[in-house]
């Protein structure tokens, strides 16, 4: 089949539109998902045939991992326009290298073995892109499901990794289709094959769905929460408004709720956006209000602030030295206030990187000067040593803050160490009214489905909301909009295989795509010495 220039630039373009098309509040058609590579699968596979130069191949796979970056993140101009145009460029070009990849191996070690190296290498790079300094898991094939739970219940098993599995080998098989339908070849088994791996796994979705609500032998512990969201502006109130005016009314709207029941009050990241050392804690002005509050409504209050821990010595990237010598560092943390008056600090883990966290800065410490003010600190915060949780005497919480929530593995390991609820606080207010917040409202439905948890969600502004083990919205609030919901939750502790092992096909795929790399290398290199 011959594929003129003009054609292989459009399909270039229809495989990025799909993508962009199928991703959640980019476009929500989410069955494109399915073929949005064909097209592109098309290109590589005429460029390869042709003996093209493989430069070709990255230019046509910017084209579509362009397309597909710009239109599901544009949002993030609206926070940073030098950030915004970063993270489209190195995240696409994170994309074409490994799609680069995929075509080396094909081309050096011929079509059978490079169609199936694909679903390995695409494996392999969404989970080396989520664990290193520039992660960014946010464009994973596998969160496109998350506004369809129904058809992916089996992330209990496999994580997001699952669905881009399922992602890239539909894929495949409908390219295999298509070509066979030019070269006039029967596509009778193949049709069957393609339609069984659609579907199939649909059905299992549907089953264990209906298997996991109707268990008997589940332990319902009942917990009820309150979830405040305040929506202060986080570009003209929330670092201007005055302390006690916002505590004030922070405590009103929980009030507004709270019942003789409630066991925990959720406010959003950095309700208390003022930084203060953890020390000094019970010395602020605020601090007897929200004591107060405990002791009325006998109950737990989880809340987001901007905090500083001193040091005597340098302890990482993050100390900053001060004249007498010592060193502070700065966090973004939750503080959970229990009802025996006690209050434990818990920092932010997963950082943003631009604005919470310089990559590599510890090795290029100028680097630290290019960070993005979004308000309150610039520059690199501090971060846990290792995944914490709360445990409260009425039960175990995980507390996720923002940007955490879209690392799958990062919650798991909050559920193996005893979670029982998932509390994620955030502040969506810096990207506006774009499907920015909603996508990430999503992806928290994902993480309830892997852990098998019920999630509470509390945005200062953006979507605040309760979501089922299931995945289910049981209730949500709107963009913009001052609210409380009062939650009707259970504690939950039995871990899914994916709560136990974590990302295990994202990091054997790693490993085998390696592999096949230096192999395909091998074949390069050992003709030359003949």
């Amino acid at each position: 089949m011959k594929l003129l220039r003009k054609y292989r630039f459009l399909c270039s373009v229809l495989s990025g539109l799909m993508l962009m098309l199928c991703f959640p509040y980019s476009g929500s058609i989410t069955p494109l998902v399915f073929i949005s590579l064909v097209p592109l699968l098309i290109v590589e596979d005429y460029i390869t045939t042709n003996k093209l130069p493989s430069r070709n191949v990255f230019i046509h796979a910017f084209i579509c991992f362009f397309i597909y970056n710009l239109g599901t993140s544009y949002w993030i101009y609206n926070s940073s326009a030098e950030g915004g145009i970063f993270a489209f460029i190195f995240n696409t070009t994170m994309m074409c290298l490994a799609f680069q990849s995929f075509h080396f191996i094909k081309k050096h070690l011929g079509n059978h073995k490079g169609y199936l190296s694909l679903p390995f290498v695409w494996l392999g790079f969404e989970h080396a892109h989520t664990n290193w300094e520039f992660s960014h898991p946010w464009l994973s094939f596998g969160n496109v499901f998350s506004i369809r739970t129904n058809w992916i219940q089996w992330y209990e098993y496999t994580g997001i990794s699952g669905g881009t599995l399922w992602v890239i080998v539909i894929n495949l098989l409908f390219f295999l289709l298509v070509k066979k339908w030019f070269a006039k070849e029967k596509i009778k088994k193949v049709a069957w094959i393609t339609g069984l791996v659609l579907l199939v796994p649909m059905v299992f979705s549907l089953l264990i769905k209906w298997s996991y609500e109707n268990k008997t032998d589940k332990q319902k512990k009942p917990f009820e929460v309150v979830i405040v969201q305040p929506n202060i502006d986080p570009y003209n109130e929330k670092f201007t408004g005055g302390p006690r005016k916002q505590t004030d009314k922070f405590i009103s709207l929980a009030n507004s709720k709270i019942t003789s029941k409630t066991q925990l009050v959720v406010y959003p990241e950095t309700a208390l956006s003022y930084s203060f050392y953890e020390d000094d804690f019970q010395l602020l002005s605020v601090f007897p209000s929200y004591l107060s509050s405990v002791r009325r409504w006998n109950t737990n209050i989880l809340i987001g602030a901007s905090t500083m821990k001193r040091f005597n010595t340098k302890r990482s990237k993050a100390s900053r030295k001060n004249p007498d010598g010592t060193y502070t560092e700065h966090y973004n943390s939750t503080i959970l206030i229990d009802k025996n008056l006690n209050n434990d600090f818990i920092h932010k883990s997963k950082l943003v990187v631009g604005v919470e966290k310089i990559p590599y800065s510890d090795f290029l410490p100028f680097l630290e000067d290019l960070a993005i003010d979004n308000g309150g600190i610039v520059g690199s915060l501090g971060e846990e040593d290792s995944v914490k949780i709360f445990n409260t005497s009425v039960g175990k919480i995980a507390p996720i803050v923002c940007y955490e929530s879209i690392y799958p593995e990062f919650v798991a390991e909050q559920c193996r160490k005893g979670a029982e609820l998932l509390s994620v606080i955030t502040n969506d207010g810096w990207w506006g009214d774009t499907p920015g917040y909603k996508q990430h409202f999503s992806f928290s439905r994902l993480r309830a489905i892997e852990n098998r948890r019920w999630l509470v969600r509390s945005a200062n502004t953006g979507k605040s909301g309760v979501i089922s083990p299931t995945g289910e919205v049981i209730s949500e609030t709107q963009w913009w909009k001052e609210d409380v919901l009062l939650a009707q939750t259970e504690l939950l502790n039995e871990n899914t295989v994916f709560s136990i092992y974590g990302d295990y096909l994202g990091r054997s795929s790693a490993f085998v795509w390696m592999l096949i790399f230096i192999y395909a290398i091998s074949k390069k290199i050992l003709p030359s010495r003949k």
